[in-house]
């Protein structure tokens, strides 16, 4: 049995397997990345229930892990050399479980360089864009009375689905291949009709090719099962 106890996050949230993945984490479009790849893999895993209250994310349990303070973050009792590694950041734990798995990272050199600038895509762009949406017309900045950062930031979530328009042009995967590109992607388009139902105002419909990629990213089993890990 594995030894986790060199993690502080452990003592607020206990391994009950702790051979397992140890996932820390909510389902946000954040979140719904990893789970949907730990459920893609077949991993053994054991999903915590970490909110993003100050109370669960500033808590020094778990900041020992994710100084950064947000979700997701694992351990894998196995890690490298079989030595327990704790990781945050979404596309780093979908890189490393791809290597991990030899799943999902393409099979070749190219493949793989071409899958992590999608990844990247989202990571540096669509994820922090579309979540100012959010925030500018759903959540606290509605209270801004300055129309500009709210009009800037659908005018780039805009530019940015007419990107993944054009390259989705010939394919069903936005690499080719089904790969963690697609997981990292799929849950931030998600966010615009049904998270911040914003579809109206990003122009949605005008974006037949992503509306179909969405579609079939959902329609996938293990895709249905992350959207509730762990359960709200």
């Amino acid at each position: 049995m594995a030894d986790l106890s060199a993690f502080p996050i452990t003592r607020r949230w206990p391994a009950r397997n702790p051979d397992a993945i140890q996932l820390y984490s909510w389902p946000t479009p954040n979140g719904i990345k990893v789970s949907t790849m730990l459920e893609e893999t077949g991993l053994p895993y054991e999903a915590h229930r970490v909110t993003l209250s100050e109370a669960d994310v500033k808590s020094p349990e778990f900041l020992s892990l994710n100084p950064n303070n947000k979700i997701p973050a694992i351990i894998d009792p196995d890690g490298p050399g079989g030595a327990p590694l704790g990781l945050f950041e979404s596309g780093a734990i979908l890189i490393y479980l791809a290597e991990k798995t030899g799943k999902f990272l393409g099979a070749g050199a190219a493949d793989r360089y071409r899958i992590i600038q999608w990844l990247m895509f989202q990571m540096g762009g669509v994820g922090p864009m579309f979540g100012q949406v959010g925030f500018f017309v759903k959540y606290g900045g509605t209270a801004v009375t300055d129309p500009i950062p709210r009009e800037r930031y659908l005018s780039e979530a805009r530019r940015l689905l007419a990107v993944i328009e054009g390259a989705l042009e010939g394919q069903d995967w936005i690499a080719g291949d089904y790969s963690i590109a697609d997981m990292a992607l799929g849950p931030w388009l998600r966010a615009i009709p049904y998270g911040y139902e914003v579809a109206d105002l990003t122009g949605w419909s005008d974006f037949p090719r992503v509306n179909a990629y969405l579609e079939r990213f959902l329609a996938r089993p293990a895709v249905q099962r992350a959207l509730n890990v762990p359960p709200r």
